[in-house]
Formats: structure tokens, sequence, C-alpha cells
């Protein structure tokens, strides 16, 4: 889970570790197999009309932009403990909220950092809309948010709880 404030990013251990061991291998595994792709295609010849060759470098370009992210990221990290169970949204929780106290149109999605997506659930920012209007309130609490459009809406939190991986 992370929480950004002044370049600080608060992870848990087991977000810190997850990163770190994605960073370690673009550095490493990732790195040599993407020069071997490049290298590959090099040999098939004219470079301007190689469609293998213009593929591995922008996927190399796309590996070593993902790389300086995470590494500034990690360079700024501080670990810390998971939230508390104690029904307060913040970064790290998993939550769930009604749209207009609708309890049949719900929402369950993990407030974190854009680094800590998963495939398992939904990730909202703390800064986008809907995770600054819920961050800080407590299960029960209704909470007030700007759309894109200008409009306002309202959730209310049905339930927050640490996010376990």
């Amino acid at each position: 889970m992370t929480q950004t404030s002044d370049n600080v990013t608060w992870l848990t251990q087991e977000a810190y570790d997850q990163l770190k061991a994605e960073l370690e291998y673009l550095s490493g595994p990732a790195r040599t197999e993407i020069a071997k792709k490049i290298e590959a295609a090099r040999e098939e010849g004219d470079l301007r009309e190689n469609g293998g060759y213009h593929a591995a470098k922008e996927e190399q370009g796309k590996q070593e932009l993902r790389v300086r992210q995470l590494t500034q990221l990690l360079q700024n990290a501080k670990v810390g403990e998971a939230p508390a169970d104690d029904g307060v949204v913040e970064p790290g929780m998993v939550v769930t909220v009604a749209f207009d106290g609708d309890e049949d149109d719900t929402l369950t999605f993990l407030l974190a950092s854009r680094e800590y997506m998963s495939s398992d659930i939904e990730t909202y920012s703390p800064q986008s809309p809907l995770g600054s209007g819920v961050n800080g309130k407590k299960v029960g609490d209704d909470a007030r948010y700007e759309l894109p459009n200008g409009r306002t809406a309202s959730v209310r939190i049905l339930r927050a709880k640490p996010y376990q991986g």
C-alpha cells in the first residue's frame, strides 16, 4: 500500500519487496532478453524496414522508463505498517461504497497509488476525485466528490478493511 506526501511514498514491507523484485528483474534478466531481441532483429538487415527491431527498441524504452520510475520511487520510499483495521478509509484499505446511498449500486476498490495496482482489484489513487473524497472518512459516513464534468457525486462508505494482498 502506498501513501504519497512531499515526495515520500509510504509502502508496506510487502509492497516494497514486490516493487524491488520488479526492479531487479527489469534491471537484470529483462535487460538481457531485450538486448538479445534487438541484436537478433539487427542481424536481419535493413533497420529502416525492420518492424521487429523497432518494436524491440520501443519495448526497451518502456522498460527503461519503468526502471527509472521504480528507482526513484524506492529511493524516496519509507516502509511502514499496513493501516489499522479501524474502519477509517486511508491508503492501503479496500473500500466498498454505495453510490447515492443505494446499496445495490456499489463499488469495491483499493485506495492506493498507481504503483501498487493489482489485477485482483480496481485501484483508485488517494489523489483521484473519488479517492480524495473518501480518504479519512469512516464506515457509515457520506462523502462527496467532484466529477470530471463539474458535477458533484456522493457515496456512503459501507466497508473499509486493510488490503490483504
